[in-house]
């Protein structure tokens, strides 16, 4: 594996599009403190200091057990737990919010592939842009495994709407950004194998394609950014008793767009090629996660079963283009259903996703939900919109809030309250804002995000055909 400028233009026969996060006020205010005494049960009643973020890992976080060993440690990649390359700045609530729009569109335009697909089979090939692309936008959950033999550390952002694993790899025949890590040196390795073009791996990849003897494999982002290199197998650690041998993954020899300078992705979708598909032998079709409450906190991803929780409420899963597709049914605010049509989310669908931060609904179901936060919220002074949000107010003069409990109406007729984490996105004091957007893309698709799953073990048992939200997964 020699170096090269071929990686900077690679052809592929049709190139896939894919990828897809009260009021108690400081003495001039506004609500009855009784009412708000006898309504607790409708209301979450947060002290405001407490939406603040932490500058510091909370140690007893990242010291806590994690559940088996069959499990990783998941940190936020903008939070003070996260090992940063020197060189990078944790990105504000505003750029996060930024970078999620990206995501959401890659997500649309996946949904919508079919328009995308017909156009391609037109052409013979494609050739992938010798410059930086966009935003990637996805995730914003970090594990740490071990790959190759002696196993190199590597932080990877795990996306259940990601199939292929990949890396950058030496020696960088194209071109790799900057990334904590050392990047993976495959000579380094006694176990790791590039796979022949000849290969069934290598025909089972869509799209792939050869550079001489060897499979090449390139995912494009719906945002132009990319990744391109070997289609290889290596050994993956998870922990020092679990580990997955002949491994497929992608030995990235061009890298380009804004990573966030960890040193690649984890997949976490139904392709054969996920980890989820390769440890199915393994642990089974079941996998799990719990996201922190704060940034400076840490959550886990475990594979198996072994440590479900037995309070764990469960809804149809289904199959969308890939995804991890849900039914929601209704949205409720202090209690009382939404006046919501099901068809509004029925008729475009809904999927669940850990790379997406704020949950976007169609336009109808926002609205109704907006408008009736805002009439809970109505004693507060409202702050401007910023980016997809446009429900935010000022709490700066506040010590303490009460904010509406929100709850999800899922498939099974589960319904599922929110914790405070989950309903309101803090860009600072003076901007603290409704978590949820409506979608303006063209599928009208409701993507239900990280944040309002923050706190719950959220389990994937594909082989039950079932999606489970179970309390108190973490803190």
């Amino acid at each position: 594996m020699g170096n090269s400028t071929a990686f900077f233009f690679v052809s592929l026969n049709i190139f896939s599009l894919l990828v897809l996060f009260s009021s108690f006020n400081n003495g001039d205010a506004a609500v009855d403190r009784n009412l708000v005494a006898a309504q607790t049960h409708d209301f979450h009643i947060i002290k405001v200091n407490s939406l603040l973020p932490d500058s510091v890992c909370d140690s007893s976080s990242q010291g806590r057990k994690l559940p088996t060993s069959s499990s990783l440690k998941v940190v936020h990649r903008h939070g003070p737990c996260h090992n940063r390359h020197k060189t990078e700045s944790p990105q504000s609530p505003s750029q996060i919010l930024t970078r999620d729009n990206s995501r959401v569109d890659s997500i649309n335009s996946r949904i919508s592939a079919k328009s995308v697909e017909n156009t391609l089979t037109s052409t013979r090939s494609v050739t992938l842009p010798a410059k930086s692309g966009l935003s990637l936008g996805t995730g914003n959950y970090i594990v740490t495994v071990g790959l190759g033999s002696p196993k190199k550390d590597l932080s990877l952002v795990f996306d259940t709407g990601s199939s292929l694993t990949w890396t950058q790899c030496e020696p960088c025949g194209g071109y790799c950004y900057n990334q904590h890590d050392p990047i993976f040196d495959p000579s380094d390795s006694t176990s790791y194998t590039n796979i022949s073009c000849k290969a069934v791996k290598c025909k089972q990849l869509k799209p792939s394609a050869c550079r001489g003897a060897n499979c090449i494999y390139g995912v494009q982002y719906g945002d132009n950014s990319f990744t391109v290199g070997y289609l290889a197998k290596d050994k993956l650690t998870l922990s020092p008793t679990e580990i997955i041998n002949d491994f497929y993954f992608g030995c990235g020899q061009n890298n380009q767009g804004l990573f966030g300078q960890v040193a690649g992705i984890i997949g976490l979708d139904r392709n054969k090629f996920s980890v989820f598909s390769q440890a199915s032998k393994k642990y089974g079709k079941v996998f799990s996660y719990c996201l922190p409450s704060r940034s400076s906190g840490s959550g886990y991803l475990t594979f198996g079963k072994s440590v479900v929780s037995n309070s764990t409420q469960y809804i149809p899963l289904a199959n969308l283009k890939g995804f991890y597709s849900i039914n929601i049914i209704g949205i409720y605010v202090r209690g009382q259903k939404l006046a919501i049509n099901p068809t509004v989310f029925s008729t475009y669908g809904s999927i669940i996703d850990s790379g997406t931060v704020i949950t976007r609904f169609p336009s109808e179901a926002y609205t109704t939900l907006r408008d009736a936060f805002r009439k809970q919220m109505s004693a507060y002074p409202v702050a401007n919109p910023t980016k997809v949000l446009d429900t935010c107010y000022d709490f700066s003069s506040y010590t303490g809030v009460t904010v509406p409990k929100i709850s999800i109406e899922f498939g099974g007729n589960k319904i599922i309250d929110l914790g405070i984490t989950g309903i309101l996105y803090v860009v600072s004091l003076s901007q603290v804002c409704l978590a949820f957007s409506t979608n303006t893309g063209v599928t009208n698709l409701t993507i239900y995000g990280n944040v309002q799953q923050k706190t719950m073990q959220v389990v994937y048992d594909v082989a039950g055909g079932r999606l489970g939200f179970g309390p108190n997964g973490c803190a």
